[in-house]
Protein backbone atom coordinates (compact mmCIF):
# COMPACT_ATOMS: atom_id res chain seq x y z
CA UNK A 1 0.00 0.00 0.00
CA UNK A 2 2.94 2.80 -0.03
CA UNK A 3 2.39 5.42 1.89
CA UNK A 4 -0.93 5.19 2.00
CA UNK A 5 -0.86 2.79 5.13
CA UNK A 6 2.26 4.37 6.64
CA UNK A 7 2.34 5.41 10.09
CA UNK A 8 0.91 8.17 11.60
CA UNK A 9 1.81 10.02 14.87
CA UNK A 10 -0.43 12.25 17.36
CA UNK A 11 0.89 14.37 20.57
CA UNK A 12 -2.20 14.26 23.14
CA UNK A 13 -1.02 16.07 26.23
CA UNK A 14 0.73 12.97 28.37
CA UNK A 15 0.32 10.21 25.41
CA UNK A 16 1.86 9.95 22.17
CA UNK A 17 -0.09 7.57 19.57
CA UNK A 18 0.31 6.26 16.38
CA UNK A 19 -1.93 4.34 13.69
CA UNK A 20 -2.18 3.63 10.31
CA UNK A 21 -5.75 4.54 8.13
CA UNK A 22 -7.13 4.38 4.39
CA UNK A 23 -9.75 4.67 2.81
CA UNK A 24 -12.51 7.53 2.81
CA UNK A 25 -16.16 8.58 3.65
CA UNK A 26 -18.71 6.36 4.39
CA UNK A 27 -18.44 4.03 7.86
CA UNK A 28 -15.32 4.08 10.00
CA UNK A 29 -13.59 0.40 10.65
CA UNK A 30 -11.46 0.29 13.69
CA UNK A 31 -8.79 -2.66 13.79
CA UNK A 32 -7.45 -3.59 16.57
CA UNK A 33 -4.40 -5.83 16.66
CA UNK A 34 -3.48 -8.85 19.15
CA UNK A 35 -0.77 -8.95 22.00
CA UNK A 36 2.43 -10.01 19.34
CA UNK A 37 1.42 -8.15 16.64
CA UNK A 38 1.01 -3.72 15.58
CA UNK A 39 -1.24 -1.57 13.26
CA UNK A 40 1.06 -2.75 10.23
CA UNK A 41 -0.42 -6.46 10.14
CA UNK A 42 -3.52 -5.29 9.41
CA UNK A 43 -1.84 -3.81 5.75
CA UNK A 44 -3.62 -6.16 3.18
CA UNK A 45 -6.98 -6.15 5.16
CA UNK A 46 -7.15 -2.37 5.30
CA UNK A 47 -6.66 -2.24 1.24
CA UNK A 48 -9.06 -4.15 0.46
CA UNK A 49 -11.69 -2.38 2.29
CA UNK A 50 -10.54 0.83 1.10
CA UNK A 51 -12.48 1.18 -1.51
CA UNK A 52 -15.90 0.81 0.81
CA UNK A 53 -15.00 2.40 4.36
CA UNK A 54 -12.54 4.66 5.86
CA UNK A 55 -9.68 2.49 7.89
CA UNK A 56 -8.18 2.96 11.27
CA UNK A 57 -5.85 0.59 12.52
CA UNK A 58 -4.02 1.31 15.81
CA UNK A 59 -0.97 0.46 17.56
CA UNK A 60 -2.09 -0.30 20.88
CA UNK A 61 -0.31 1.62 24.10
CA UNK A 62 3.19 0.53 24.08
CA UNK A 63 3.45 -0.61 20.42
CA UNK A 64 4.51 1.02 17.76
CA UNK A 65 5.24 4.55 18.08
CA UNK A 66 2.45 4.69 20.82
CA UNK A 67 3.21 5.52 24.61
CA UNK A 68 3.28 2.51 27.35
CA UNK A 69 0.39 3.25 29.87
CA UNK A 70 0.96 4.89 33.16
CA UNK A 71 0.09 1.11 35.06
CA UNK A 72 2.08 -1.43 35.05
CA UNK A 73 -0.98 -4.21 35.31
CA UNK A 74 -3.50 -2.12 32.84
CA UNK A 75 -6.98 -3.27 32.68
CA UNK A 76 -8.60 -3.88 29.34
CA UNK A 77 -11.10 -0.75 30.35
CA UNK A 78 -7.22 1.53 30.30
CA UNK A 79 -6.82 0.60 26.43
CA UNK A 80 -10.74 1.63 26.02
CA UNK A 81 -10.44 4.92 27.38
CA UNK A 82 -6.65 5.29 25.26
CA UNK A 83 -8.47 4.00 21.97
CA UNK A 84 -11.44 6.80 23.31
CA UNK A 85 -9.22 9.91 23.45
CA UNK A 86 -7.64 8.93 20.09
CA UNK A 87 -10.98 8.62 18.56
CA UNK A 88 -11.89 12.02 19.89
CA UNK A 89 -8.68 13.23 18.14
CA UNK A 90 -9.28 12.40 15.23
CA UNK A 91 -13.32 13.32 14.98
CA UNK A 92 -14.39 9.74 14.64
CA UNK A 93 -17.47 9.55 16.57
CA UNK A 94 -18.64 6.06 16.06
CA UNK A 95 -17.17 3.38 14.13
CA UNK A 96 -17.08 -1.03 13.12
CA UNK A 97 -15.19 -1.91 15.82
CA UNK A 98 -12.93 -5.03 15.30
CA UNK A 99 -11.05 -6.52 17.66
CA UNK A 100 -8.36 -9.86 17.11
CA UNK A 101 -7.27 -11.89 19.62
CA UNK A 102 -6.18 -9.47 22.58
CA UNK A 103 -7.68 -6.78 20.58
CA UNK A 104 -11.12 -8.47 20.90
CA UNK A 105 -10.55 -7.79 25.06
CA UNK A 106 -9.39 -4.37 24.09
CA UNK A 107 -12.75 -3.92 21.92
CA UNK A 108 -15.09 -5.64 24.32
CA UNK A 109 -14.17 -3.11 27.06
CA UNK A 110 -14.53 -0.04 25.06
CA UNK A 111 -18.10 -1.57 23.72
CA UNK A 112 -19.46 -1.46 27.24
CA UNK A 113 -17.60 1.89 28.20
CA UNK A 114 -18.49 3.91 25.11
CA UNK A 115 -21.72 1.49 23.75
CA UNK A 116 -23.14 4.59 21.55
CA UNK A 117 -20.00 4.81 19.98
CA UNK A 118 -19.89 1.11 18.23
CA UNK A 119 -22.13 0.30 14.99
CA UNK A 120 -20.81 -3.53 15.19
CA UNK A 121 -18.39 -5.50 16.98
CA UNK A 122 -16.65 -8.48 15.27
CA UNK A 123 -14.38 -10.48 17.77
CA UNK A 124 -11.73 -12.18 15.60
CA UNK A 125 -9.90 -15.15 16.92
CA UNK A 126 -10.92 -13.76 20.43
CA UNK A 127 -8.04 -13.91 23.81
CA UNK A 128 -10.42 -14.78 26.05
CA UNK A 129 -7.67 -14.18 29.02
CA UNK A 130 -7.10 -15.57 32.21
CA UNK A 131 -9.26 -13.91 34.62
CA UNK A 132 -6.28 -13.71 37.31
CA UNK A 133 -7.52 -17.64 38.03
CA UNK A 134 -5.30 -20.69 38.61
CA UNK A 135 -3.59 -20.93 35.26
CA UNK A 136 -2.92 -17.10 34.49
CA UNK A 137 0.69 -17.11 36.84
CA UNK A 138 2.11 -20.35 34.66
CA UNK A 139 1.13 -18.13 31.66
CA UNK A 140 2.25 -14.63 33.13
CA UNK A 141 5.47 -16.46 34.29
CA UNK A 142 6.06 -18.47 30.26
CA UNK A 143 5.28 -14.96 28.42
CA UNK A 144 7.91 -13.05 30.47
CA UNK A 145 10.44 -15.52 30.69
CA UNK A 146 10.00 -15.85 26.62
CA UNK A 147 10.24 -11.85 26.71
CA UNK A 148 13.71 -12.21 28.58
CA UNK A 149 14.90 -14.32 25.70
CA UNK A 150 14.80 -10.72 23.89
CA UNK A 151 12.36 -9.38 21.36
CA UNK A 152 13.80 -11.32 18.23
CA UNK A 153 13.14 -14.81 19.71
CA UNK A 154 9.39 -13.91 20.15
CA UNK A 155 9.76 -12.84 16.94
CA UNK A 156 11.06 -16.12 15.33
CA UNK A 157 8.83 -18.62 17.04
CA UNK A 158 5.46 -16.96 15.89
CA UNK A 159 5.18 -17.93 12.34
CA UNK A 160 4.84 -21.43 13.23
CA UNK A 161 2.56 -20.36 16.29
CA UNK A 162 0.36 -18.09 14.13
CA UNK A 163 -0.34 -19.40 10.62
CA UNK A 164 -1.25 -22.59 9.39
CA UNK A 165 0.48 -25.30 7.64
CA UNK A 166 -0.12 -23.55 3.89
CA UNK A 167 0.99 -20.30 5.27
CA UNK A 168 3.22 -18.33 2.37
CA UNK A 169 7.33 -17.18 2.75
CA UNK A 170 5.50 -13.71 2.50
CA UNK A 171 2.98 -14.10 5.36
CA UNK A 172 5.24 -15.78 7.63
CA UNK A 173 8.41 -12.81 7.18
CA UNK A 174 5.40 -10.29 7.52
CA UNK A 175 4.41 -11.88 10.97
CA UNK A 176 7.94 -11.99 12.09
CA UNK A 177 8.54 -7.99 10.49
CA UNK A 178 5.75 -6.65 12.50
CA UNK A 179 6.72 -8.61 16.00
CA UNK A 180 10.57 -7.46 15.63
CA UNK A 181 8.56 -3.72 16.15
CA UNK A 182 7.48 -4.96 19.88
CA UNK A 183 8.63 -3.40 22.89
CA UNK A 184 9.72 -4.79 26.13
CA UNK A 185 7.36 -2.15 28.44
CA UNK A 186 4.28 -2.84 26.13
CA UNK A 187 4.21 -6.17 25.73
CA UNK A 188 5.10 -6.75 29.31
CA UNK A 189 1.32 -4.35 30.52
CA UNK A 190 -0.73 -6.59 27.61
CA UNK A 191 0.85 -9.68 29.32
CA UNK A 192 -0.32 -8.68 32.68
CA UNK A 193 -3.71 -7.68 30.97
CA UNK A 194 -4.43 -10.93 29.01
CA UNK A 195 -3.78 -12.38 32.36
CA UNK A 196 -6.04 -10.67 34.44
CA UNK A 197 -8.97 -10.26 32.00
CA UNK A 198 -11.79 -12.01 31.40
CA UNK A 199 -13.86 -11.46 28.20
CA UNK A 200 -16.44 -12.89 29.52
CA UNK A 201 -17.08 -9.82 32.13
CA UNK A 202 -18.25 -7.84 29.49
CA UNK A 203 -21.73 -7.88 28.87
CA UNK A 204 -23.30 -8.56 25.53
CA UNK A 205 -24.60 -5.05 24.04
CA UNK A 206 -27.58 -4.18 22.13
CA UNK A 207 -25.53 -3.91 18.67
CA UNK A 208 -24.84 -6.63 16.12
CA UNK A 209 -21.74 -8.31 17.36
CA UNK A 210 -20.00 -11.81 15.15
CA UNK A 211 -17.31 -13.89 16.39
CA UNK A 212 -14.78 -15.41 14.17
CA UNK A 213 -11.76 -17.77 14.17
CA UNK A 214 -9.49 -19.25 11.82
CA UNK A 215 -10.17 -22.37 11.11
CA UNK A 216 -6.83 -23.89 12.05
CA UNK A 217 -6.33 -21.57 15.08
CA UNK A 218 -4.13 -23.25 17.58
CA UNK A 219 -3.99 -20.17 19.84
CA UNK A 220 -7.89 -19.27 20.20
CA UNK A 221 -9.18 -22.47 18.91
CA UNK A 222 -12.45 -22.69 17.22
CA UNK A 223 -13.50 -24.49 20.02
CA UNK A 224 -13.11 -22.32 22.60
CA UNK A 225 -13.99 -19.12 20.13
CA UNK A 226 -17.63 -20.97 19.58
CA UNK A 227 -18.16 -21.85 22.99
CA UNK A 228 -17.18 -18.07 24.01
CA UNK A 229 -20.24 -17.34 21.01
CA UNK A 230 -22.66 -19.71 22.23
CA UNK A 231 -22.17 -18.40 25.94
CA UNK A 232 -23.45 -15.25 24.96
CA UNK A 233 -26.29 -16.08 21.89
CA UNK A 234 -23.60 -14.25 19.50
CA UNK A 235 -22.76 -15.49 15.54
CA UNK A 236 -19.94 -17.67 14.86
CA UNK A 237 -18.37 -18.45 11.66
CA UNK A 238 -15.01 -19.59 10.52
CA UNK A 239 -12.25 -18.16 8.35
CA UNK A 240 -11.24 -20.76 6.03
CA UNK A 241 -7.53 -22.10 5.29
CA UNK A 242 -6.44 -19.53 8.37
CA UNK A 243 -4.36 -19.82 11.61
CA UNK A 244 -4.96 -17.58 14.21
CA UNK A 245 -3.35 -14.38 12.55
CA UNK A 246 -6.41 -14.71 10.05
CA UNK A 247 -5.86 -11.15 9.16
CA UNK A 248 -2.82 -11.63 7.34
CA UNK A 249 -2.99 -14.99 6.12
CA UNK A 250 -6.33 -14.61 4.59
CA UNK A 251 -6.70 -10.97 4.29
CA UNK A 252 -9.10 -10.71 1.75
CA UNK A 253 -11.42 -13.08 3.60
CA UNK A 254 -12.09 -11.41 6.63
CA UNK A 255 -12.10 -8.01 4.62
CA UNK A 256 -15.60 -9.45 2.99
CA UNK A 257 -16.96 -10.09 6.52
CA UNK A 258 -16.06 -6.59 7.71
CA UNK A 259 -17.44 -5.22 4.67
CA UNK A 260 -20.71 -7.13 4.68
CA UNK A 261 -20.99 -5.49 8.24
CA UNK A 262 -20.28 -2.48 7.11
CA UNK A 263 -22.77 -2.42 4.20
CA UNK A 264 -25.15 -3.70 6.90
CA UNK A 265 -24.86 -0.63 9.01
CA UNK A 266 -24.54 1.34 6.00
CA UNK A 267 -22.97 4.27 7.64
CA UNK A 268 -25.43 5.90 10.64
CA UNK A 269 -25.69 3.69 13.96
CA UNK A 270 -27.99 1.02 13.47
CA UNK A 271 -28.50 -0.62 17.00
CA UNK A 272 -29.37 -4.18 15.26
CA UNK A 273 -28.94 -7.36 17.39
CA UNK A 274 -28.68 -10.77 15.91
Amino acid sequence: MGDVFSAQELSLGDARFSYRSCGHGGTQVVLLHGISSGAASWAECAASLADKASVLAWDAPGYGGSSPLPVSAPSAMHYADQLARLLDALNIGSCVLVGHSLGALMAAAFSQAYANRVQALLLVSPAIGYGGGPKAESVRDARLAGLAQGIPAIAERLPARLLSAAATPGQRAQVRDVALQLHEQGYAQAVEMLCAEDLNRYRTLPFLTRVYCGEYDVVTTPEQSRAYAERHDLAFGLIAGAGHACHIEQPGQLARLIAQIVEHVGGPRAGVSL
